[in-house]
């Protein structure tokens, strides 16, 4: 599972700079993104068109901010990624921190599943 890791890797490190195509690169175009209840970008989304609209409006939100991956788990297809999210949103000044768990699932090289949990004992029973 290296080149999985190493794929996701770069994802992220082309979501901190704000370069959304980089990000899906490795997305298969019939891509599903979950993201958890409670959230504001909560929901799912199916296909690369609706993926990157949902990033770019999540983003937009943003003034400033990274998902810094802190930890990689593989188990079978599955790529769980512990991040620390660390943003300050417009027309505010206080940073806001958090905790996500991302779980990417791959299939032939490509990812096939983006999902976004809350809590990281969700994601590893996932």
């Amino acid at each position: 599972m290296e080149a999985e890791i190493e794929a996701v890797k770069q994802a992220y490190a082309a979501l901190n700079r704000g370069d959304i195509d980089g990000f899906v690169k490795d997305f298969d175009p019939w891509i599903v993104r979950v993201e958890f209840e409670g959230s504001p970008m909560a929901g799912a989304f199916h296909g690369i068109e609706a993926v990157k609209a949902h990033v770019v409006q999540g983003r937009s939100t943003w003034a400033e901010g990274t998902c810094e991956p802190k930890k990689f788990v593989t188990s079978g297809d599955k790529v769980l990624v512990l991040c620390r999210v660390h943003v300050r949103l417009k027309d505010q000044t206080d940073w806001l921190e958090g905790s996500t768990a991302d779980v990417f699932s791959f299939r032939d090289g490509k990812i096939i599943e983006f999902r976004t949990f809350a809590d990281e004992r969700e994601a590893l029973e996932y």
